[in-house]
């Protein structure tokens, strides 16, 4: 169950950032979950939005660089110790982990939620599911 994800890159250049942001807010595309990565000329901004389609023709449209990939979604119990042992199950199945962010939501104290990229996904989401390991989709990861 793989939810999609916007990449988009964005010039390392004060207010490039803000350009994109505002393009997205003013176009009423609501982000779920948000991570940037940087490099010194450019860095990739990855959110996850309830309308992926959308957004992705917003911008490029606006002449902005989007791909949309396919990221996997994860449910965690939100204590110490949770993300090591969703971790640890990938790592003895052999999946390499691309990236990955999380986040938590105000009011739900027992859950914490992971975003991640495997090399392999279909791996990745098959030893998770095998382990009992609640997975997001698209549309529970809207409601959040």
């Amino acid at each position: 169950m793989f939810i999609k994800q916007l990449s988009i890159f964005v010039e390392n250049k004060q207010g490039k950032l803000s350009e994109i942001l505002n393009k997205l807010s003013g176009a009423g595309i609501n982000m779920r979950a948000i991570s940037i990565a940087d490099t010194q000329d450019f860095g990739v901004l990855r959110i996850i939005v309830k309308d992926p389609e959308k957004a992705r023709a917003f911008l490029s449209e606006s002449n902005v660089i989007v791909t949309i990939n396919h990221v996997i979604g994860v449910e965690l119990s939100d204590r110490p110790g949770a993300l090591s042992e969703v971790i640890d199950k990938l790592s003895a199945g052999g999946v390499n982990i691309e990236y990955m962010y999380a986040f938590v939501t105000p009011g739900n104290s027992e859950s914490a939620y992971l975003v991640l990229r495997a090399r392999d996904n279909r791996k990745a989401e098959k030893i998770l599911s095998d382990a009992g390991i609640p997975m997001l989709s698209e549309e529970q990861i809207e409601k959040i």
